[in-house]
């Protein structure tokens, strides 16, 4: 969410026959086939280790987790397990985005959407977002800004097996200075240290798995310290946006564990002190790695969905959604050259590739996230195009972009030991594209196969 949005538009009402609808979307069983002793067998397995791909790889799941891992030959398919051939595949484990929005599907009037939705978040937006983002591949995400109710009642239904969805880690409203107008619901204000420690406390209550800061710059540094040092008392990881040099500087000198974004300006590159302040802190070994999400398809995608709209009309970003709100979301980027949330993003973009390898070159460790939700940025596309982006144009090798969006996730979240590889005894999160995924990355905006805790969802 961009923090310098305006707003201002006329608000309309949620018929009680869209919400019926949209329950009635989300009833019956759509979440899956049952979990049971299934094989992968034939597709080339990147297990997320690093390590070389294993060919003609044979994959074993018991109920939610993988019991064994070998290759055709070696390793002997159970007596009554469903075959699921990945013959011509590549099989990788599910993928993570650590910065989404279910709150938001694309539209590009926030004032409108924040005016007119609320009703619908529970019941259609927030289950609509999570199916699109497991059907995408995505069986791990990151909700880093939301309403604190809808955000943990998604997050709960999901591990309950209610609804479909990718594993959540949610973190409610943002920690800020001062909410917009209209906007209190998902951001919180602070006034003083003691309050601030009080939000973060209210937060944790609340049962959320993350603290998320947003212009800290503007906060005093009593305030952002309390912020920090009380999430990490409790336990929670803080995350704090990126978008201007001071809130990166406030950032660093209280301790956050991850930054988010590459920033609002359109300055060419990072001022030498903030590298400095990220070389030193990745020169901390006994502190772990430095994270950071940089979300750069969204920016880099802008121009060539302006001038190539025809992507815009992918019916996979409507799965789950009634028709007036697929509408709603039409209307609203029907002109996207015309759209204010981007109008700086071309003078932006040219700095991006130079940011990124700053970055890279700092020492931190860079996670896939893509702020999947904001205008035209659609949960049905936005991860395979983050991938893309780190490989296609700021040339990472595909291994590096796909740990980034496996392994290293999971160690940021410290769930390491459950996810985020193809190894016996951890979750079954596993997807498989056909085609050869280390050649061609964008392969992955057509995932076959999604299973998600042992049970198949495409």
């Amino acid at each position: 969410m961009d923090p310098d949005r305006r707003r201002g538009a006329d608000s309309m009402r949620i018929s009680v026959t869209v919400i019926g609808l949209a329950l009635a979307l989300f009833t019956g069983t759509p979440h899956g086939q049952t979990r049971g002793l299934k094989a992968l067998v034939g597709g080339t397995l990147i297990d997320g280790n690093a390590s070389r791909p294993i060919q003609n790889s044979v994959i074993i799941i018991d109920g939610e987790r993988i019991r064994a891992v070998g290759q055709v030959g070696a390793l002997a398919v159970p007596a009554g397990a469903e075959v699921i051939s990945t013959e011509g595949m590549t099989v990788l484990p599910g993928l993570w985005d650590m910065h989404v929005h279910l709150q938001l599907v694309g539209h590009s009037d926030y004032d409108h959407w924040d005016k007119t939705y609320p009703p619908a978040y529970e019941s259609i937006i927030f289950p609509a977002a999570a199916k699109q983002l497991l059907l995408a591949g995505v069986t791990s995400a990151r909700d880093l800004g939301g309403p604190l109710a809808p955000s943990i009642s998604a997050r709960d239904r999901i591990n309950a097996g209610k609804i479909p969805g990718p594993t959540m880690y949610v973190s409610g409203p943002f920690i800020q200075h001062a909410p917009y107008p209209g906007t209190e619901a998902y951001r919180w204000g602070v006034n003083g240290q003691d309050d601030a420690r009080a939000k973060v406390r209210k937060l944790v209550d609340g049962k959320v798995d993350v603290i998320k800061l947003i212009d800290q710059d503007e906060m005093t540094m009593e305030e952002v310290r309390a912020v920090v040092e009380e999430a990490h008392r409790l336990g929670k990881p803080v995350v704090a946006h990126a978008h201007r040099p001071e809130e990166i500087r406030r950032a660093l000198a209280v301790g956050v564990d991850c930054l988010e974004h590459t920033g609002l300006a359109t300055a060419p590159e990072y001022p030498p002190d903030i590298i400095a302040m990220l070389r030193e802190r990745t020169s901390k070994m006994s502190l772990g790695p430095f994270w950071w999400t940089p979300t750069v398809e969204g920016l880099l995608n802008y121009e060539y969905f302006r001038d190539n709209p025809e992507a815009l009309d992918d019916p996979a970003w409507q799965e789950g959604l009634p028709k007036d709100i697929v509408d709603d979301v039409k209307k609203s980027i029907e002109h996207p050259d015309r759209l204010p949330y981007y109008q700086l993003t071309p003078a932006r973009r040219p700095t991006l590739k130079h940011k990124f390898n700053q970055l890279r070159e700092s020492g931190v460790t860079l996670l896939i996230g893509t702020d999947s939700g904001i205008p035209m940025n659609f949960h049905s596309h936005s991860t395979w195009r983050e991938l893309d982006a780190w490989v296609t144009d700021f040339g990472v090798d595909p291994m590096t972009a796909i740990r980034a969006a496996t392994y290293w996730p999971s160690v940021a979240m410290k769930v390491a030991s459950q996810v985020g590889t193809v190894t016996p005894g951890k979750y079954a999160d596993i997807i498989a594209v056909r085609g050869d995924v280390m050649r061609y990355i964008a392969l992955l905006q057509r995932v076959d196969v999604v299973i998600k805790h042992g049970a198949r969802y495409k």
